[in-house]
């Protein structure tokens, strides 16, 4: 099965944040033109998939050994040292992956909205010829002088 198909704990943070399925998120991320943040948490939740079924590989296959119904002479304490080595690995790389697309998913620039287009303000200079103009009389704007 492809990872892409795999499920992750984190889709539904990713869908949620990107508004998109993760298939429709991966086909994004393949297109030339995607961001770098749709591109870097694919790519991340790829890594964290593959590691949740590692993790639940080991958890099944410690479960199996240590069921009841099996016969306690099968039980192999190497065997089990062995897989809580694996298990514990697995639950680190997980716990990083985990982190790091945290990480990129606090710090990421917001999705990008549509923004209306906002024009300048339409303004309409002319130039006027000069107006032709009488000239002012000597003494106007001067007060009156009063009669007695």
């Amino acid at each position: 099965m492809s990872v892409r198909h795999k499920p992750s704990t984190l889709d539904g943070r990713l869908e949620e944040l990107f508004d998109a399925p993760v298939a429709e998120l991966y086909e994004k991320a393949t297109d030339p033109d995607a961001s770098a943040a749709v591109t870097r948490a694919m790519e991340l939740r790829s890594f964290l998939a593959l590691t949740e079924e590692q993790v639940a590989r080991v958890r099944d296959r410690v479960h199996e050994a240590m069921a009841p119904v099996r016969d306690m002479d099968e039980l192999s304490a190497d065997q089990l040292r062995m897989d809580a080595l694996w298990l514990d690995a697995a639950l680190d790389a997980r716990d990083g992956y985990r982190a790091a697309l945290d990480d990129l998913l606090r710090t990421m620039p917001p999705p990008r909205q549509p923004q209306p287009v906002r024009r300048a303000p339409q303004t309409a200079t002319t130039t006027l010829p000069p107006a032709v103009t009488a000239p002012a009389p000597q003494r106007a704007g001067a007060a009156r002088a009063r009669r007695p």
